[in-house]
């Protein structure tokens, strides 16, 4: 479903993407890993068509989203569902609205039909009731819902998740990642999350990359990590469950 071939991307002369291969299935969800800076959200961004690559390709589902344009690009965004760090819903929309937001601009749809389709995806996520609501007024579990609920009432066949538990706390987060994991068996969806929650997120994805220096270092079934003598992986591995070890005590010590 995803071709990733040999991508290149440098932001003022800084090398972030340094030839990156990747190739993911379609059906599957692959955890995209690797220390802050290594260039996981901008990969993503190229998956989305959000950025271009300096060199190289980028293939969804065939085609080559370099040669795509106006229309032929529009209609395979279509195809795609994003889920952004902060949740990105308009502050001056309802929840309803929000979620509403890409049927009534991208669809001909019925005012009928977008509301029973809207009511459905709010209940999938755990929201029903919360739809006359403003992102203000719900907390920041429930803008993720609201957030995963909007990328997905227009079914899409892609799903990108860019940090989708950030700035929650660990509870929410798993419920967040439980809840992904859930709609995935529905929908069945190609499914890229770029994420810090680790080992947490092995237990949903199906395969593992991890980026660094530019480019994917390792990859594997999500035990693979987990069983890894390679120094570095073990490093990011022990370095990373520490940083989420210490950072579910300070916040218990301070609830």
């Amino acid at each position: 479903m995803i071709e990733i071939r040999e991508v290149y991307k440098s932001f003022d002369g800084n090398e972030v993407l340094r030839g990156v291969n990747l190739s993911i299935r379609k059906g599957e969800v692959v955890a995209l890993i690797g220390g802050s800076g290594e260039g996981k959200s901008v990969l993503l961004k190229h998956i989305a068509g959000l950025m271009r690559p300096d060199r190289g390709r980028v293939v969804v589902d065939g085609k080559d989203l370099e040669g795509l344009k106006g229309r032929a690009l529009i209609e395979l965004r279509s195809r795609l569902g994003f889920l952004f760090q902060g949740g990105a819903l308009f502050d001056s929309l309802t929840v309803f609205e929000n979620v509403a937001f890409p049927l009534k601009e991208k669809t001909r749809l019925s005012d009928d039909v977008i509301r029973e389709r809207v009511l459905k995806e709010l209940e999938n996520v755990g929201l029903s009731g919360a739809e006359y609501k403003y992102p203000s007024q719900i907390s920041g579990g429930m803008v993720k819902r609201a957030a995963l609920a909007r990328a997905l009432v227009s079914e899409p066949e892609i799903m990108l998740f860019d940090e989708p538990t950030t700035g929650l706390d660990p509870v929410i987060g798993l419920s967040i990642l439980q809840l992904i994991d859930t709609l995935h068996r529905r929908l069945s969806f190609t499914g890229v999350i770029v994420t810090h929650e680790i080992p947490r997120v092995f237990d949903i994805v199906d395969r593992v990359a991890m980026l660094r220096s530019g480019v994917v270092f390792a990859e594997g079934l999500p035990e693979d990590f987990v069983d890894s003598h390679d120094p570095v992986v073990r490093e990011f591995m022990e370095g990373t469950t520490c940083t989420t070890i210490k950072g579910r005590v300070g916040k218990a010590a301070g609830a």
